[in-house]
This record gives C-alpha cells, sequence and structure tokens, in this order.
C-alpha cells in the first residue's frame, strides 16, 4: 500500500503518462472530510479486457515495464477506496487516442485512509516528467468555509522558465522555483 494518497495520485498519474498521452487533465479537490481525483489522459486507452485484468495485482502488460509480473497501481487504488468507504471509477476506451479516465475519492474521516501527502511535491513530480506533454492541473480547496481554486500549465510554466524549446524541467534552480511557485499557490 502506498504511504500517502498523494503517492497514489502520482502513480496514476505516471501510467497516463506512459499510455502514450501527451495531454493529461489532473483534478484535485479537498475539503475538511474527503479528497477527491480525477486523471484524464488521451493516452492509447485500454479494452474492455485490459481494464478488466488491470485490476487484478498479478497480471501486467508487460510493455511498459519488460519482465515485471506484477502491477500494483490500479489494484492498490480500488483496495484503498474499498477499505475507507471511498471511491473508484475507470473508463478507458482503446479506439485511437480516446484515453483513460480514473476517478476516486476518499474520506478523510475514515481511520483507515491514509494522509492525504505533500500535494505540493505530488504536483511538481507529474509536472516533472520526462517528454513532450501538456500536463493541466485544477487543484480546489475548500476548508473552514474559505474556498480557493487554481489551475496550473505545464507549458505555461516551462515558457515563463525560459525551458520551452527543452520541454522539460532539467536544473535545479527550475525545479527549486518551481516548487516555490506551487507551494506559495497553496498557501494562497
Amino acid at each position: 500500500m502506498h504511504y500517502t494518497l498523494c503517492d497514489m495520485f502520482s502513480d496514476l498519474t505516471q501510467n497516463a503518462l506512459e499510455a502514450g498521452a501527451d495531454r493529461v487533465t489532473v483534478r484535485l479537490a479537498e475539503t475538511d472530510g474527503e479528497v477527491s481525483l480525477v486523471i484524464k489522459d488521451n493516452g492509447k486507452g485500454m479494452t474492455a479486457d485490459q481494464l478488466k485484468r488491470a485490476t487484478d495485482p498479478f497480471w501486467t502488460d508487460g510493455i511498459k515495464h519488460p519482465g515485471r509480473k506484477v502491477g500494483f497501481g490500479i489494484p492498490f487504488l480500488i483496495q484503498t477506496a474499498e477499505s475507507t468507504g471511498g471511491y473508484w471509477n475507470i473508463e478507458s476506451r482503446h479506439e485511437g487516442k480516446t484515453g483513460t479516465t480514473v476517478s476516486c475519492r476518499f474520506d478523510l474521516t475514515n481511520i483507515d485512509t491514509p494522509p492525504v501527502g505533500d500535494v505540493t511535491g505530488y504536483f511538481r513530480q507529474i509536472l516533472t516528467f520526462d517528454g513532450p506533454y501538456e500536463m493541466v492541473i485544477t487543484h480546489a480547496v475548500s476548508r473552514d468555509g474559505k474556498k480557493t481554486e487554481y489551475t496550473v500549465r505545464r507549458s505555461e510554466l516551462l515558457d515563463a522558465l525560459g525551458l520551452a524549446e527543452e520541454r522539460s524541467f532539467t536544473d535545479v534552480s527550475s525545479l527549486a522555483l518551481l516548487g516555490e511557485y506551487l507551494k506559495n499557490l497553496l498557501e494562497e
């Protein structure tokens, strides 16, 4: 099992990019009592059989990680959601680049729900995966009667840091600036 929900969310987001997506949208919503996540990609998608088999921890397609005999990402999502009164859903089609949508919600009042974890670290990690892709993150927080929401686009961050041609975060200073920017957004 993952130590935090953000650890699990990172794994699920990486799956979207590894499925050949060049556009991934992430919506994370937090309240006093729950956290929900929707990850939508335009990757290769899964057939009905692949989708069914992906819920089995002892199955993997062997393409992403040759030689690996297990795939725990989706089974951990299912186990965590079901054991804590949460919700999960996966929709996917394998026709062209129609992609996959993973949705989940967790009850933060359930004693067995893992801690949310480092949201800023999660966002920084998924924005800095290697390769040419667009990542759009929306974060909505509603706590103690206060609501805030912001959207971050990977392409805009790369442009602002002068990294548009590289299409990647390549050095420590750009990673530090990204971390500070995300932290400031979260604190506002």
